[in-house]
């Protein structure tokens, strides 16, 4: 089975271990991945500023680059939502290439849906210890149903304790452009989310997306929590949360 893996920018620029427990979750399942050197943006800034024109380019790009895969395979709710729920509409007006992205589209996941309903994995290579609450992104829940999959995957490690946050399905404030066009209402739903995660009091903020990760540890610094641990799943599940 041949996977390419979708790192996304933010993975790429401030966070690339994430894709690295990526790619090791993947070959723990049995893939052979790959990851296409020139692969860049999603479109998702552009689409949700309305830029179509930049959007459509950039989805284009994304279709030829990785359209001879088996599978795609994003470590994002946000990047897989945006080729799956976005890129068909760019895309209605174009029948010829509309086709080829209904097919992309159909063969792309997000990892822990990929990791559980696709690969089916029994077991995972981390062995993290601790209490964990889990952020659930909107992207992931609300265009992927990706909600009871990362909860299953961190079953699987027998040294994890999950203590559900109230308001984990509420957005964290980031919502990629939003916390720049609304900045006092982001820090609000920043502060609050951040407030509900360390009433769990556990060790670790556990979440599928590195924007919703990154907002939420940067409002933590700022209110004085330097203990609390920030983590993608995918490094929680791959062993790999150092550094």
């Amino acid at each position: 089975m041949r996977v390419a893996l979708f790192v996304t920018c933010l993975a790429d620029l401030m966070k690339p271990g994430v894709a690295f427990a990526a790619i090791r979750l993947l070959e723990h399942g049995g893939c052979t991945v790959e990851v296409p050197q020139a692969q860049t943006c999603c479109g998702q800034p552009a689409y949700n500023s309305g830029d179509r024109a930049t959007a459509i380019a950039l989805a284009r790009k994304v279709l030829d680059e990785f359209e001879g895969f088996d599978y795609v395979v994003a470590p994002s709710g946000s990047c897989g939502g945006m080729v799956r729920a976005h890129y068909p509409e760019l895309f209605r007006d174009d029948p010829a290439t509309l086709k080829r992205i209904e097919g992309l589209a159909s063969r792309t996941y997000e990892l822990t849906d990929f990791l559980v309903n696709v690969l089916k994995l029994e077991s995972v290579p981390g062995d993290f210890k601790g209490t964990v609450t889990y952020h659930d992104s909107c992207s992931g829940l609300r265009e992927l149903n990706v909600k009871a999959q990362p909860r299953a995957l961190l079953a699987l490690l027998p040294g994890v304790t999950l203590t559900e946050m109230n308001e984990a399905e509420t957005c964290c404030g980031f919502g990629g452009t939003f916390s720049l066009k609304f900045g006092e209402v982001s820090t609000q739903l920043a502060d609050n989310k951040c407030g509900h995660a360390c009433a769990t009091g556990a060790d670790a903020i556990v979440g599928g997306d590195l924007g919703c990760l990154l907002n939420i540890e940067g409002r933590l610094r700022r209110r004085g929590d330097l203990k609390s641990q920030v983590l993608h799943i995918a490094e929680v599940l791959a062993g790999e949360t150092e550094g």
